[in-house]
């Protein structure tokens, strides 16, 4: 890190990135972050969308895996009913 500074949590939770560092890190309205908190320490992570060629290789990815394992697209609504129950 190379620049610090302070900022205040609102009333509703809200914090504020400050400019100069908005600006550094190319921060636009909507930026959507991964928040990690341990004890004092908050960190954000910016989260980026894959890239069209990024995305698509990720679906040929899982595409072979499905494939391999004999999976069928009538097993999904199955799998994630069985994810979602776990939770």
């Amino acid at each position: 890190m190379t620049e610090t500074a302070t900022t205040t949590l609102s009333s509703k939770g809200q914090v504020v990135i400050p400019e100069e560092i908005r600006n550094r890190l190319g921060l636009k309205a909507g930026a959507q972050f991964v928040v990690l908190g341990d004890r004092d320490v908050v960190i954000f992570k910016v989260i980026e969308p894959p890239s069209r060629s990024e995305f698509d290789r990720l679906v040929r990815q899982a595409r072979g895996i499905a494939k391999r394992t004999g999976m069928k697209q009538s097993d999904i609504p199955k799998a994630i009913a069985k994810v979602r129950r776990a939770k």
